[in-house]
């Protein structure tokens, strides 16, 4: 059974960027997901799939996993460039796009 070692991304739904410094370790789904027939939910017999490990260094998680013997997988987090912004810019006459209506 191999494993994700991955930071979470930020929550798109929100401005803020909780639970995204720690590292986590979920395991990849070794059967598929089914829909059940007389209900329509979706199961699975792999009980690896609700584990979810939170680390708080790359390195700590790399080291349970190799202590375990997981066969694992880095995913290196996408980090964003600040672009740097000024109000005052809104204004600017030479902007290319009207800022108003």
């Amino acid at each position: 059974m191999r494993a994700r070692i991955y930071k979470p991304a930020k929550n798109a739904m929100q401005s803020g960027k909780a639970r995204t410094k720690l590292w986590l370790l979920e395991y990849e789904p070794e059967t598929a997901r089914v829909p059940d027939p007389l209900m329509g939910w979706t199961s699975s017999n792999d009980m690896r799939q609700q584990l979810a490990l939170e680390f708080d260094t790359q390195e700590e998680a790399v080291a349970y996993a190799q202590k375990h013997g997981i066969a694992y997988q880095v995913y290196e987090p996408h980090v964003l460039v600040p672009r740097p912004k000024s109000y005052s810019d809104n204004f600017r006459f030479d902007r290319k796009q009207p800022w108003s209506h």
